[in-house]
Formats: structure tokens, C-alpha cells, sequence
């Protein structure tokens, strides 16, 4: 919350400099002391309106799976895009007569970025909330319950007052008002300004020095969250730790370890979830290939092939979610004979993280073997024997394995049907 603060003071004094720009553009100038049509101002304003509406349309139907896996890296990317829609708002008062363009890509990118902050920040929200009660973080109401004190009617006042500021100090929406109301009035101090306002570039420089601020403090404040669920940037800093070392980091380490900015499917090393079954075995479908690949996996609701063919270390994951068929084929057979196989499991969370478990131990343990079916069978055996230990650690460092959020790809990457002869 104290981070949170200045974030929010800096972010309204940036919106109370944009605007201005905006209103300029229109012809609604407060320097000069004209004034635009009023029907032609609310026509441009409404249609930017609109325009930018599409776009929290299209974050909530497209990408609203997402936010809970990782809230603290796309509540940082919501503000890298609004920043840069505030960019488009700022030229308008430079191309008055592109105002309708230019406003309309800034709105559409702010919504782009309120549609990722606002379910991101739900998630943040609810972080908080220990016994359920995510309403009461969101929007502190301040309730006194009825105190039996039987001290000095003083004495209740003190402790009443002490509640008074306790609840006012946690109340998110206290702080959020507060930081706005300040940001605003500071806002309005610069736009008071001439030297500041009357120079665009000085104007430009004053807001692009106070957004650079703004994002450094958005940084800060959510690197200091601390989640105990595992994502999957968390669950690789936890697994890489316990390969390495037979032990995991707490909550507080973990968390200042996992990078906000990364995407993961651009960490090391690369994991590739939901390869269909001709990708992982390098299009050879033949029967005796995938019958030993099936075979070594029997146990585990998941495939994993590393993918020989690539620079890097590269690994590839296809799970066992539903009753579907596999058609294979023999090459041997001049009739190219088809068989079918049947895996009636369904992989889970768990699924997901035990995958990456045994990804890391072969990534550190990749000049071990030549056999490339000996590694990945002896990596599932060092699995069975460490992964047990590996969930009680983390029970013992405070992590909730009850709530992994480590989702199992919708991709249908295995199709199968019948037993496997």
C-alpha cells in the first residue's frame, strides 16, 4: 500500500496533463478562453468512447484465462500499454485535426489495458482476502461492532479511534481515493503552471518524467507481493531449487526471484505444452516408436519428449486429458496397417507439475545418457522416489499445493481408442 500510493498520485497527475491535451485538441482551451461547439466535443468524445470500448471486448472474450496464473505480470503490462496510449492522447494537441484517430487508438489502448488490469487486479485482491472476504478488501465499509468495554468512557474512545485508523490504514479504497484526490490537485498545480503547460515539449518532457516514475513505482509495488499458490514461473524456481539442491525456497524468496516482465514461454529451459504426437516423435508414427514412448509413460498422465532436433534444450509435453484415439502406422507393413490405443486418464495441475519436475532433471542431468529412452525412463524413476519429498517441502515452506495454477492445455494433442496390444 505504501508503494501503492505514490503509483496512484503519479498516474493522476499524468491523466490531468493528457486530458488537457485532449480538451485543447477539441477547442475547449482554458488559457486562452475559447470554446468549442458543444455537440461537435461530445460527438469526437463519445466516438473515442466507443471505439475504445472494443477493446476491453476483446480482452475479456480472448484473454481472460490467463489472469490468474501470474496477476503481477499483466497488472505491470496493462500499464506499459497505458502508458502508450497516453502517448496518442498527448499528440492531439500537436494534430488537432487527426483528434478523432489519435484519441481513438489512445482509448482503445487504455481499455486494451484496463480490461488487463482490472481482472488482474481481482486476483491481487483476493490475495488479500484471508477468509474470503474480497468485498471487504475491494471496498473497506468502516463497521464498529458493539464493544462490552467496561473502562473509562476515554479509554473507548482511544481504542475506537485506534480501530478507526487501523481500518482506514488497510482500506485499499481509501488509499486509492486519497492518491487520486492528491495526484489530481498536483495535476492542476502543473496544468496552473504557464512555463510548464504553454511549451509542448516542456509539457511532454514534465509528463514522460512523471510516467517513468509511475512505472518504476508499479514495479516496486508488485514485485513485494507475496503469492503462496504456484504458477508456473513460480513452480520452476521451486523445482530447479529442489533438483539442484533437495530443497525449496519459502514464499518470500520465491516470490522476490520470479521475474515480473518475463513471459514464460520465453524462459530457459523452453517447455512446449500441448505438442500433438507426430511432433513429438519427428513425424514417425511408426508402431514400435510410439508403442516404447506410450509404454514408458504408462504411469503418468502425461508424454514428454525432448526435441533432439533443436539448438537449444527443448522439451515437449502432450497430456492425457480425455478418451480419444491414436492412429499409428507401420512402416514395415506394405499395407501400412493402422493400430489404435486407448489411455483413459486425465491429467491435472499435479499432471503439470510433475512434467516440470522431471523437464529440469533432464536438463540437468542431459550428458548423463546416450540412450534417449534410458534417460527419460531413469528421469521418471528419480521422479517416483524425489517427487513426494519435493510436495512435503513445500507443504513445510507455507506453499498451498491445494491451489496450483498450472492449467493443462484445452489442445486435443493425443487421439486414441481401444487397448494397446
Amino acid at each position: 500500500m505504501l508503494l501503492q500510493f505514490p503509483t496512484n498520485v503519479t498516474g493522476w497527475i499524468c491523466h490531468a496533463i493528457v486530458t488537457s491535451s485532449l480538451l485543447k485538441a477539441v477547442g475547449i482551451d482554458s488559457f486562452s478562453g475559447t470554446t468549442a461547439a458543444a455537440s461537435a466535443a461530445a460527438i469526437k468524445w463519445i466516438s473515442k468512447d466507443g471505439i475504445g470500448a472494443v477493446g476491453r471486448l476483446f480482452i475479456g472474450g480472448r484473454f481472460g484465462n490467463l489472469f490468474d496464473d501470474d496477476p503481477k505480470q499483466w497488472r505491470m503490462y496493462a500499464d506499459f500499454i497505458g502508458s502508450a496510449g497516453s502517448i496518442f492522447d498527448l499528440a492531439t494537441q500537436v494534430y488537432p485535426a487527426y483528434f478523432l484517430p489519435l484519441a481513438s487508438l489512445g482509448n482503445l489502448s487504455k481499455a486494451v489495458a484496463r480490461g488487463l488490469k482490472d481482472p488482474s487486479f481481482r486476483v491481487i485482491q483476493n490475495h488479500f482476502a484471508i477468509s474470503g472476504n474480497l468485498g471487504e478488501v475491494a471496498a473497506k465499509d468502516f463497521m464498529f461492532c458493539n464493544m462490552s468495554l467496561t473502562y473509562h468512557k476515554m479509554w473507548r474512545l482511544f481504542i475506537s479511534l485506534f480501530y478507526m485508523i487501523q481500518l482506514i490504514l488497510v482500506s485499499e479504497e481509501v488509499w486509492e481515493v486519497s492518491a487520486q484526490l492528491f495526484g489530481l490537485a498536483l495535476g492542476i498545480l502543473i496544468l496552473d503552471t504557464p512555463g510548464l503547460v504553454r511549451l509542448y515539449p516542456v509539457l511532454s518532457l514534465t509528463w514522460l518524467s512523471i510516467r517513468l516514475v509511475h512505472l518504476w513505482l508499479r514495479y516496486q509495488s508488485l514485485s513485494v507481493l507475496q503469492f503462496n499458490t504456484i504458477n508456473l514461473k513460480r513452480a520452476r524456481i521451486l523445482v530447479k531449487s529442489h533438483v539442484l539442491y533437495t530443497s525449496v525456497p519459502g514464499c518470500v524468496d520465491c516470490n522476490k526471484e520470479e521475474n515480473i516482465l518475463t513471459w514464460e514461454k520465453f524462459m530457459k529451459p523452453r517447455i512446449i505444452f500441448g505438442v500433438p504426437l507426430e511432433d513429438m516423435v519427428g513425424g514417425d508414427t511408426s508402431v514400435f516408436k510410439v508403442k516404447k514412448l506410450i509404454r514408458i509413460y504408462a504411469k503418468e498422465k502425461y508424454i514428454l519428449m525432448v526435441n533432439q532436433s533443436a539448438g537449444d534444450f527443448e522439451v515437449f509435453v502432450s497430456f492425457k486429458v480425455c478418451t480419444q484415439k491414436i492412429v499409428c502406422e507401420d512402416m514395415n507393413d506394405k499395407n501400412l496397417a493402422k493400430f489404435q490405443i486407448s489411455l483413459q486418464v486425465g491429467a491435472t495441475s499435479l499432471s503439470v507439475l510433475r512434467s516440470v519436475w522431471q523437464v529440469y532433471w533432464l536438463h540437468e542431468n542431459r550428458e548423463s545418457f546416450d540412450n534417449l529412452s534410458d534417460w527419460l525412463s531413469h528421469s521418471l524413476l528419480v521422479m517416483e522416489d524425489r517427487f513426494d519429498d519435493f510436495i512435503q517441502q513445500l507443504k513445510g515452506a507455507g506453499w498451498n499445493t491445494h491451489q496450483l495454477n498450472l492449467k493443462v492445455p484445452k489442445e486435443i494433442s493425443i487421439d486414441e481408442v481401444g487397448p494397446l496390444q
